[in-house]
């Protein structure tokens, strides 16, 4: 069973997620053509290697070509066009760059299957704690469900009152005019007999007075119930939706779908739009019929108003940003954007009423509130490249919603001659920037203006200011709930540890299978807050010790060491994080304490702090001699630059130490507490070569070179290595070897062997 197979089988509220995948850069037409396919490939290699990345991008070209082939087969037009399209597409914006169509084809796997244990977890509610949380959850669903259905009912219910009140209203009406045309018959009526028909008229226009105070009251109430459900609609459920979508735009757990939200929405500005035709209902019949005191008369200016007045609010809160600015480029990242790069975002409208299909036209606008700053601080300002407007229509979104997605705007800086535009007090990755979005509701006897605001958003102009710009948003959107509150940074407040150290684990977890555990948060904690915090979860934390100071005694932030370690995973060791291999955040003193009781040869894997750009290292401990407490050696920090030349679990499997007159030796032989190395990391070791045929250099072959492999190899004295019996000594012309290879200033070389 595909993947793809187990998606379509969730729930809308998932399904929706999967939607949010899914757009033009990869559409989800060639997922369904070749889920099998797809999933059958490694993308994550892919992502990392050009070389495979190239190979399976013509196999998908090749495998669409297969597609188009069974559709001209089936004779079928529509999706030979489409497949035809969707290959175009694929070539034009993936024919020199590959590896992105890899890493969006990896992101987008991994995140359904995010999706599909979400699911899982949502459906077996066997932990207590998730339990209750999804049960509340569950039967505050059901609660605002029947209150929803009540106001549907009660507008059924006094519809069907109206249609009463109107046959009572016109039998009383000619049972009045039938009396009075007798009256002037020739013969005309009896005394007694025209008092019975006045006695029955008086009983008729009672019936009719109390019909009508009924239909009324009905009305109030209806509108009472309504103003109470709406009010739990717009400020406790839209509230926490756009408090879960902050949360999920840094890392957090993905926000829950909005199909529901808008199911709730739209019945009950349906039943408004109802009870405004009735209100049109009982003003027809009191310009027909009408006396003192008049119900109607009496209360209907107040309902139609409270009738507007509610549907207005419900139309204008339901105007939101379901997708936030984004780089395709930075899927991870949204929120942070580059001038000259494309950027998308989403709206929509939870109001989903046929009638408003194509008759909204969203306009979009930049820093409309931020003006007041801008003189202030002097922020930076920008133009919005691109179409920027668009039309709200239920065709384009995959699920059927109002909405209008934004799909090539770029922004670019206005240049003042003669004077800088970021002279102020805040540096450019501190300034907030908004997106607005406007439109207008034309219908008959009603005009409402609707606007909605992205969460503030940086602006960047070169990629290397990316990370700074990430970290603004992060720490806004886990202290702020204020979208307009664009002056964040001139006084940005503490954050708690408690609530830091969750975002810190998201950035991993969002990236990654794996987030951080509390060991490492009380890492972290403890270099944040000081080493006698212990990692106190009330500890607060400013910004700048966040981002701008450099940390203890090193040349470079916190953040920024953090951000060079996510980078190091995603590109080189993410398959030993997933796996649980690297320790990773651990202290000097606390490493020692853990070796120190393990055998000799137990190594584990921690990140260096000494590194801006991320780097790993690993430190193993010897056997104590003679009653001597055990040796620690760690070897100088691994970074990028040695990681693209050689894999991390092959730099393992071959590291060797050598002292003069020694042959090298490997002392990894656990990794800790006791996993075998080969056991922990043999499935990452590069393939085993063939056995090397004797060369033949006349061969067609034969290219007169001796095959090479790169290996580490670490240098100390004899002293420092506690076990020298267990060394084989080296004969003179093994160490000439050696040594020609090795320079004697060398600690961690890498050198070529035969």
């Amino acid at each position: 069973m595909t993947q793809w197979y187990q998606l379509q089988q969730l729930d809308s509220k998932f399904l929706e997620q999967v939607h949010q995948l899914y757009d033009d850069s990869f559409p989800m037409e060639i997922r369904q053509y070749l889920a099998q396919w797809l999933e059958n490939q490694d993308w994550e290699h892919a992502a990392n290697n050009i070389s495979f990345a190239t190979v399976l991008f013509h196999d998908l070209l090749s495998q669409l070509d297969d597609q188009f082939s069974r559709f001209l087969i089936e004779n079928n037009f529509l999706l030979q066009h489409n497949i035809r399209k969707s290959k175009r597409n694929l070539q034009d914006n993936f024919q020199e760059d590959p590896i992105h169509m890899a890493m969006i084809i990896y992101n987008c796997l991994k995140e359904e299957r995010k999706i599909l244990n979400s699911a899982q977890l949502s459906n077996q509610m066997e932990v207590g704690s998730i339990q209750n949380t999804v049960i509340g959850m569950l039967d505050k669903q059901k609660e605002l469900d029947a209150k929803v259905k009540a106001i549907k009912n009660s507008v059924i219910d006094v519809e069907q009152d109206i249609k009463t009140l109107e046959d009572m209203q016109d039998e009383y009406d000619f049972k009045c005019k039938t009396l009075q045309n007798r009256e002037h018959e020739s013969n005309g009526v009896s005394q007694e007999e025209y008092k019975k028909e006045q006695m029955n008229l008086k009983k008729m226009f009672l019936s009719l007075d109390l019909k009508r105070k009924e239909v009324v009251n009905k009305i109030v109430q209806l509108l009472n119930t309504t103003e109470h459900t709406q009010s739990a609609l717009i400020n406790e459920e839209l509230v926490e939706w756009k408090h879960r979508q902050q949360t999920a735009c840094i890392g957090g757990p993905p926000n829950a779908c909005l199909d529901q939200l808008q199911n709730w929405f739209t019945v009950v500005a349906e039943s408004l739009q109802q009870v405004r035709q009735q209100l049109k209902k009982l003003e027809e019949l009191e310009q027909k019929f009408t006396y003192d005191p008049d119900p109607i008369t009496k209360n209907k200016q107040v309902l139609q108003d409270r009738t507007y007045s509610l549907f207005k609010q419900l139309i204008q809160s339901s105007f939101v940003v379901e997708r936030q600015p984004c780089m395709p480029t930075h899927p991870q990242r949204p929120l942070v954007l580059k001038t000259g790069v494309q950027f998308t975002v989403k709206l929509r409208l939870l109001v989903k009423l046929q009638e408003l299909n194509y008759n909204l036209k969203v306009k979009v606008l930049f820093d409309k509130y931020v003006a007041f700053f801008s003189s202030l601080c002097m922020f930076r300002k920008f133009n919005i490249l691109g179409t920027n407007t668009k039309v709200m229509n239920m065709e384009e979104s995959t699920n059927g919603s109002l909405a209008a997605e934004f799909r090539h705007l770029q922004l670019k800086e206005q240049k003042n001659a003669g004077s800088r535009t970021n002279e102020g007090p805040l540096i450019v990755t501190e300034e907030l920037h908004s997106l607005s979005f406007e439109t207008q509701l034309c219908q008959p006897g009603l005009v409402v203006d609707l606007e909605t605001t992205s969460l503030p958003i940086v602006v960047i102009s070169n990629v290397s200011q990316l990370p700074s710009g990430w970290a603004s948003i992060l720490w806004f959107n886990m202290l702020s709930i204020d979208p307009k509150n664009l002056s964040f940074f001139l006084n940005p407040p503490y954050a708690k540890w408690s609530k830091l150290s969750e975002v810190l684990s998201w950035q991993f977890s969002s990236v990654t299978k794996r987030g951080l555990n509390a060991d490492q948060l009380s890492m972290l904690g403890e270099k944040l807050l000081g080493p006698t915090s212990g990692g106190s979860h009330d500890g607060l934390i400013p910004w700048t010790r966040f981002c701008k100071e450099n940390i203890n005694d090193k040349s470079f932030p916190f953040w920024l060491w953090i951000e060079g370690i996510l980078e190091l995973i995603k590109k080189h060791l993410l398959c030993l994080w997933n796996d649980g291999c690297i320790m990773g955040f651990i202290s000097k003193e606390k490493e020692r304490a853990l070796l120190k009781d393990q055998s000799p040869g137990t190594f584990l894997l921690r990140f260096s702090e000494s590194s801006r750009e991320g780097a790993i290292t690993f430190t193993w401990v010897e056997g104590s001699q003679n009653g001597k407490p055990p040796q620690f050696h760690s070897v100088e920090p691994y970074t990028k630059k040695e990681l693209s030349a050689v894999t991390f679990p092959d730099i393992i499997r071959n590291y060797k130490v050598m002292a003069a007159e020694n042959i090298p030796e490997n002392p990894l032989r656990f990794l800790y507490p006791d996993i075998p190395k080969d056991n922990a990391f043999g499935k990452y070791y590069s393939r085993p070569k063939e056995a090397p045929e004797p060369m033949d250099l006349d061969g067609p072959k034969g290219n007169g070179y001796i095959k090479t492999e790169l290996i580490s190899v670490s240098e100390v004295h004899p002293s420092r290595l506690q076990s020298p019996e267990n060394l084989l000594p080296m004969s003179p012309e093994e160490f000439d070897e050696v040594s020609r290879i090795v320079g004697p200033a060398e600690i961690d070389t890498v050198v070529c062997i035969t």
